[in-house]
This record gives C-alpha cells, sequence and structure tokens, in this order.
C-alpha cells in the first residue's frame, strides 16, 4: 500500500531515495472495516487520512436528517475541518466499505515536516491543488440545476453510483431522492 501514496506523490514531485524513505518511514496504515465511524459531531479531530482503497462519506445531522457533504475515495485525502484544533467536530466521516488508509496526526506532521523540508513543501503543493479543485467542485454546484449535478457527478464520480446508496447520493446533490429518481429517469428517456 506504501507503493500507492509513492505513485499519488509522484503525480507532484520526483520521488527520490531520500525522499522514498521519508515518506515509507512516516507511513502508518490502518484498515477499517465498512460503517465506522472515523469522526463524529462534537469530537476533537486528532487524525487526517489519505484513502488507499474505499470509501469514507462526510455527513452532517440537521433536524434529525443526515445531510452527506462529500465521499472520499482513492487518491483522496480526508481533512476534518477542526484537524489540529481543540475545537469541536460538526461533521461525521464514516466508512462505507471497508477502508485502508494512511493516517497523519499533528504531532507526526510536525516531526516529519521538520526532519524532511522537502515534505512539507510537496504537502503545500498537494493542499494547493486540492483547494483549487475544491473551489471548482463548489463554484459548479452552486451554479448548476441538480440535473447538471448529476451529470457531472457521473462524468467526475461515475464509481459512486456503485459504491453508495441513492439517498446518499441524492443527499450529496443536494436533492431529495425523489426527485433524483426523476432525474435519473428523464435521462434515460432522452437516450
Amino acid at each position: 500500500m506504501k507503493d500507492e501514496i509513492l505513485k499519488y506523490l509522484s503525480k507532484y514531485t520526483e520521488i527520490t531515495n531520500e525522499l522514498e524513505h521519508a515518506i515509507t518511514t512516516s507511513t502508518f496504515i490502518e484498515s477499517f472495516e465498512k460503517g465506522t465511524i472515523l469522526l463524529k459531531e462534537g469530537d476533537i479531530s486528532t487524525k487526517c487520512y489519505f484513502v488507499l482503497k474505499g470509501c469514507i462519506r462526510s455527513y452532517i445531522i440537521e433536524n434529525g436528517e443526515e445531510k452527506t457533504i462529500d465521499f472520499y475515495t482513492e487518491e483522496q485525502v480526508v481533512t476534518p475541518s477542526n484537524y489540529g484544533k481543540s475545537i469541536p467536530s460538526n461533521y461525521y466521516f464514516e466508512c462505507m466499505e471497508n477502508t485502508i488508509v494512511n493516517v497523519g496526526n499533528p504531532k507526526l506532521e510536525k516531526e516529519t515536516f521538520q526532519k524532511y523540508p522537502q515534505l512539507e513543501s510537496l504537502s503545500l503543493v498537494i493542499a494547493e491543488v486540492i483547494m483549487t479543485k475544491n473551489q471548482e467542485s463548489f463554484a459548479n454546484f452552486k451554479t448548476s440545476k441538480p440535473e447538471e449535478r448529476y451529470l457531472n457527478m457521473l462524468k467526475t464520480r461515475p464509481d459512486l453510483i456503485q459504491r453508495v446508496p441513492q439517498h446518499q447520493i441524492a443527499s450529496y446533490l443536494g436533492i431529495k431522492p425523489e426527485s433524483l429518481s426523476r432525474i435519473r429517469k428523464r435521462i434515460i428517456n432522452k437516450k
């Protein structure tokens, strides 16, 4: 699994022997079963994750109803908004499948970055790429209609259809399950 991390990082930089050593010696891989809650509302977040295999869903509970915020799959970073801060989380993070992740924590990151400064630089580059993608995704979501959101999801994340329940996809798209059914039916009828 450490090879997966190296493969991902090689998209952003050349992996030297020293960098490979830094990564493999500071990597902590954990497995979680489907249904495992990694973070609950009210918890203090002390871990972040890099998904090697599996799917993690973030959601909130509002007026007794779960509202899906995002899904994280292979080669995606899961960093709770309260990560490394002493404030309670507003979110839940749940494994939607059996999941294997690389686990990070603030203390480990600090020690690793002090020992290997090139990893800190690499992390900043990756964080910038992730932030840009998230901003584009948010802008696209805000300016599109539900059917466009669904079509965009089919184009950019088609695997989600097979990996997560339809009611969670509807929630992720900001619509009710009945609306998703109507959208899917319209799309099928257009073909």
